[in-house]
């Protein structure tokens, strides 16, 4: 549809108010669609960007199943210029919110999601679990494996989260680091 009304010219009116309403509503659709594909392009360029910069300093981040360009730069923007500051993954899964927080009563044991951390960095992480969930075949077996123990899909998500977190953390910090940019 976008191609369609991108392809809409200007067709002088005879002066009819119908034939006035449906140039103006071309007209307003053919440039519409020009923007639409104006920042579609400029979408893309900025996606080539970010994947060569995330490809340049941590190509590593790019091998696992899931984790993407966006949620690379995501990941690496809440672990700043200086990763090696992180002490632990620990430390890097209380950053990106997904540190497990206990709240018990009685004698159960639960465990819920910390709220706090970067939230983009928190749902760069949930879009990588979901990814997972439908084509890591590891993951589909872990998440109906814990489904068999009675888990909830909230609880299997947490503890995939978190494990991302620490997957992440470990590439980064087994990397060489980010290298000068020219």
């Amino acid at each position: 549809m976008v191609r369609t009304c991108a392809q809409f010219g200007d067709h002088e009116a005879d002066g009819d108010a119908k034939d006035a309403v449906q140039q103006a509503t071309r007209i307003a659709l053919r440039l519409l669609a020009q923007r639409i594909d104006q920042l579609a392009g400029q979408i893309r360029d900025l996606e080539r960007h970010l994947t060569g910069l995330v490809e340049r300093h941590f190509p590593q981040l790019l091998v696992p199943v899931g984790i993407g360009p966006d949620s690379a730069a995501t990941l690496l923007i809440t672990m700043g210029d200086n990763p090696e500051r992180l002490s632990s993954e620990a430390s890097f899964a209380a950053l990106c919110g997904v540190s497990p927080v206990e709240h018990s009563s009685g004698r159960q044991r639960h465990h819920r999601l910390n709220r706090g951390g970067d939230r983009r960095a928190n749902a760069a992480l949930y879009r990588i679990v979901q990814s997972r969930l439908r084509f890591d075949e590891r993951t589909r077996n872990y998440y109906e494996r814990r489904i068999a123990d009675g888990k909830t899909r909230r609880e299997i998500i947490r503890c995939l989260k978190r494990y991302a977190a620490r997957e992440v953390f470990n590439l980064v910090r087994s990397g060489t680091g980010p290298r000068e940019v020219a």
